[in-house]
């Protein structure tokens, strides 16, 4: 029963088109999602399951992401997954007659960002401050402050955050 409520109270609210961040928020904590403040949840999110995602201070879901969490799904705090991304922890194993469902939990560690478009397939860590790029596809895990591009994703160079410009080198890489 309460896998159908959320199926509707994802479909008229969350996953709507209506603005505002705080009550998509606010109906994501009702179904059992554990959310840090300061996050921002943009229009037509899709969560499969809330009971099965924690999403930590200042993070940011952008539209149209879809996260497929069979799976427990962790955002770290500052962490960005953008329009279009897709987070999915589940398949099957093409190896049995039966294609037995498989789950593994996908982990954005803090300051991650999935870019617009991308794919973070089961079972992938995103290391603190790595860059999924735009349309890219996560199929192992990635290391902490690279961007990492492609189909599979693979480190392309070491990510550094300006200040007051000046690069500033953050990370072990």
């Amino acid at each position: 029963m309460t896998e159908l409520v959320w199926t509707l109270s994802n479909a008229l609210l969350v996953g709507s088109f209506w603005p505002g961040s705080r009550w998509r928020v606010v109906v994501l904590r009702a179904f059992g999602a554990r959310i840090g403040k300061g996050v921002v949840v943009k229009p037509y999110l899709k969560v499969k399951f809330p009971w099965r995602l924690r999403i930590g201070d200042y993070a940011w879901l952008g539209e149209h992401v879809w996260i497929d969490n069979l799976a427990q799904v962790d955002i770290g705090d500052h962490a960005c997954v953008s329009q279009g991304a897709y987070l999915c922890t589940g398949s099957h194993d093409w190896r049995q007659k039966s294609f037995d469902l498989i789950t593994r939990p996908i982990i954005l560690e803090d300051g991650a960002w999935v870019g617009a478009m991308a794919r973070v397939a089961p079972g992938v860590r995103i290391g603190y401050g790595a860059v999924l790029t735009f349309g890219s596809v996560a199929t192992n895990d990635l290391p902490e402050m690279t961007i990492c591009t492609g189909n599979p994703a693979i480190p392309l160079k070491h990510r550094r955050i300006q200040t007051d410009d000046s690069p500033i080198q953050i990370g072990s890489n």
